[in-house]
């Protein structure tokens, strides 16, 4: 799993680069995942290999979308309504931010998936919700100290105190400080998601992450 997690982070451009490379790889493809961004595919392989899954080989694909806004797209190729070279037994799943879970539902009920969609059955069709997003569900899940343990191994510590004396964050719970310096940047959120997905306790896994791979 080393050689695809190493290709995804060579991508200069992020997003469409990556889109377009997964994309590549679709026809044939036994399970699709969809995401929104980079750092949710990297947190996805990194844990189905820490699990001693090989997705390649399993025929399961998982897809940077480029952003919420996106997903409707993807579900019309895809989706009951689109499906092209998949066939019909490809298995779609996917995760989101809490604050694009809306965004997800109305694209799934207008790609022909269902009407007037729960959370339940969104969770049902192998689609599901981070707390607030990725980083804050790995945040919760291995808890702020050894977050910061973390951080202090890859030597961002330093960084990471001095982001705290801004008076935006000064004083701000420690929690939310971790969320918003992971993502301030998008080399250390791609960097972090596989670091803290390496850190996690396999009992301790973020359920939305861990019921999104059981699903394929």
């Amino acid at each position: 799993m080393e050689e695809p997690r190493l290709r995804i982070e060579a991508l200069p451009g992020g997003g469409p680069p990556a889109t377009r490379r997964a994309l590549a790889r679709a026809d044939g493809a036994r399970a699709i995942v969809l995401v929104e961004g980079i750092s949710d595919q990297i947190a996805l392989e990194t844990l189905a290999a820490r699990h001693g899954r090989e997705l390649d080989r399993e025929g399961i694909l998982i897809v940077p979308i480029g952003g919420a806004q996106a997903i409707h797209r993807f579900l019309t190729r895809f989706g009951p309504r689109g499906r092209r070279t998949q066939g019909p037994n490809v298995r779609l799943a996917g995760l989101c931010d809490a604050g694009e879970a809306d965004v997800f539902r109305r694209s799934l009920e207008r790609a022909g998936f269902g009407s007037r969609l729960t959370r339940l059955d969104m969770e049902r069709l192998g689609f599901h919700v981070c707390h607030e997003d990725l980083e804050d569900e790995l945040i919760r899940a291995l808890g702020a100290a050894s977050v910061v343990a973390v951080l202090d191994s890859q030597g961002d510590l330093g960084s990471f105190r001095t982001f705290q004396k801004q008076p935006a964050w000064r004083g701000q719970p420690l929690e939310r400080q971790l969320r918003r310096f992971m993502g301030s940047a998008d080399r250390r959120k791609l960097r972090y998601a596989r670091l803290l997905v390496d850190a996690l306790d396999l009992d301790e896994v973020p359920r939305p992450l861990e019921r999104v791979l059981a699903h394929v």
